[in-house]
């Protein structure tokens, strides 16, 4: 309950639906609690006629018709205000899943990238999805019954006290029984339900990975190994399902059992009873019924037991990632508008995740209106720096300043939307092509739309499609090719006129023709902006102002293209090599 206790504060949000759903409830069962006395009033009636005791037969008829208008009354009021019941606290559950999805999600958008590389995307679905139902299940359900179990045995328990005392405690003995052995019950069907559940989402990323790459299975021909793995995941997971099957079999078998342990107990001793003139016959139909009553709610207290279980366990997993504080913070409120001049001064930074330092001393500085484009081999620090730029990371040793501020010192708000980034693996949601252009500018209108699409070189792809920009792209945009994909993603930077222009190896796939236009473009609209170009093409890097090569994290040339082609090292010699493949 100590992890739950994170609830409380929705609860209060709620206070008065729930107050008045927890009203409603008690009046709701005290209406129901009316009926077996009816039941048992007009037992009486009719067995006092049969015995002689009562003789006027009209009087007999409008106590039975009474009693049976009161009975359909108390059973229409009892439905009516259950209806309402449900409608306030189920509902109320529902208004705190919304609210807990909505803050574990806005909690995901405040965490640092760090923290996605340290815990799978199917892992932060599951907990904003099957924990925040289980949480659901706690705030609902189980509150709903609690309160229907706590008031039913009050008042029931009282009345049959009142009424015969020993029947009472024969009529009960075995509901303790029946409520340990459904809580047993239920937390060996959590267990099952688990494995059952592990093993729904083996299949699930197997067939999820098989259909993302049917391409491969088909060239490789091993489809009949890719069935047989399928069928023995299958397998495992029907070997699971029938052994969960197995326990939910034995409930309500069960539950019967002792259901009718109770009964007979009520027929045998209050039988007796009666026959010895200690209670009336109506007493025993009174009983019958109250305790088939309390059998469901008995039998509830285990389920609900196990629900609050699940419930903590999921909530403390909630918990978990609700109280994780995001690496990268925004330290100033007021705006900071950004003009681009971007300086690393003996900058070195070190991965916490992996501890491998990616960058070692690095110095160089870019004004507005400049072009620097960076060169250098794979995990050579290339991306790092744009990383840095957007501060997706934070500088541990040296300085990093942008207008003369270090970057800690500029409103992360005001500096993400000054920059346009395009990542290396360029990245489209299942949307159209027009939508995913806009991510960069939502207000965007078709001109601009357009424009910045001719700009990145892809209108014409685009018009090629049946539906144009209207075209809905698939999963990650694989209906597009990577050279379209790259310049669709190329465009939705440019529409966002960013003061700031980051470009990771996002011409890799296009070829040079195509290259050259875009960066004749970029030229073109960047002649007030700070962009920075990392390649591993000389083609892409030749015409800016500034060049730096990395090494395993040091820059070991800089300069313009006509200086570093001029002077031995690793640029002239990757220069020679890209040019003589061209030639050939």
């Amino acid at each position: 309950m100590k992890e739950l206790q994170y609830l409380n504060r929705y609860f209060y949000k709620y206070r008065g639906r729930l107050i008045f759903g927890l009203l409603i409830t008690i009046i709701a069962r005290i209406f129901a609690l009316l009926t077996p006395k009816f039941i048992g009033d007009s037992t009486d009636i009719v067995e006092k006629y049969i015995n002689g005791e009562l003789t006027d037969l009209a009087y007999v008829k409008s106590e039975l018709l009474t009693n049976i208008l009161l009975i359909l009354g108390t059973t229409i009021l009892a439905a009516f205000f259950t209806f309402l019941m449900r409608q306030a606290i189920i509902v109320v559950s529902r208004y705190i899943e919304f609210d807990l999805k909505n803050e574990i999600f806005k909690q995901y958008e405040r965490l640092s990238l760090g923290f996605y590389k340290n815990n799978r995307t199917g892992d932060l679905m599951n907990r904003i999805s099957e924990d925040v139902s289980k949480v659901r299940m706690y705030a609902g359900p189980a509150i709903m019954y609690s309160v229907t179990t706590v008031t039913l045995f009050i008042v029931v328990i009282s009345y049959m006290f009142y009424t015969a005392p020993v029947l009472t405690l024969y009529a009960i003995a075995p509901l303790p029984v029946l409520s340990i052995a459904v809580y047993r019950l239920s937390v060996a069907i959590h267990k099952r339900s688990t494995v059952v559940q592990q093993y729904l989402s083996k299949l699930t990323s197997f067939t999820q990975e098989s259909f993302s790459g049917i391409a491969v299975i088909k060239a490789y021909g091993i489809e009949g190994r890719t069935n047989i793995e399928f069928a023995e995941l299958a397998k495992g997971s029907k070997e699971k399902n029938i052994d969960l099957a197995k326990v939910q079999a034995l409930f309500f078998p069960l539950m019967m059992l002792l259901i009718g342990a109770s009964n007979l107990m009520v027929i045998y001793v209050g039988g007796n009873q009666f026959m010895e003139d200690k209670i009336d016959f109506g007493t025993i139909v009174e009983f019958l019924i109250y305790v088939n009553m309390l059998t469901w709610p008995v039998a509830v207290v285990g389920w609900v037991t196990s629900m609050i279980q699940q419930a903590a366990a999921s909530q403390k997993r909630i918990n978990e990632f609700l109280m994780e504080e995001p690496a990268i913070k925004n330290t100033v409120d007021k705006s900071t508008p950004i003009n681009g001049r971007i300086a690393f001064k003996d900058l070195s930074f070190t991965y916490t995740d992996t501890n491998i330092t990616a960058l070692k001393n690095v110095s160089f500085e870019v004004k507005p209106g400049e072009t620097l484009s960076i060169i250098g081999n794979t995990g050579s620090g290339k991306s790092t720096i744009l990383e840095l730029i957007g501060r997706l990371y934070d500088v541990e040793e040296g300085q990093l300043t942008i207008d003369d501020a270090k970057i800690t010192d500029l409103n992360l708000r005001d500096l993400r939307y000054s920059i346009g980034y395009v990542p290396q693996d360029a990245f489209l949601f299942s949307d159209t092509i027009s939508n995913n252009i806009k991510f960069g500018k939502e207000a965007a209108s078709e001109k601009e739309v357009i424009e910045a699409a001719k700009l990145a070189s892809v209108h014409k792809n685009i018009e090629g499609f049946s539906k144009g920009y209207d075209t809905i792209l698939g999963e990650r945009g694989i209906t597009l090719s990577g050279g379209q994909k790259q310049r669709v993603s190329i465009a939705r930077a440019v529409i966002k006129n960013p003061q700031i222009l980051l470009f990771d190896d996002c011409l890799s796939a296009v070829d040079t023709e195509t290259e050259e236009e875009i960066l004749q473009n970029l030229h073109r609209i960047s002649q007030n902006k700070t962009t920075i170009i990392v390649s591993h093409r000389i083609s892409s890097a030749k015409n800016a102002d500034k060049i730096i090569v990395l090494e395993e994290g040091k820059i070991i040339q800089q300069g313009t293209h006509n200086e570093l082609v001029n002077v031995d090292g690793y640029y002239k010699e990757l220069y020679i090599k890209q040019l003589s493949e061209k030639e050939i």
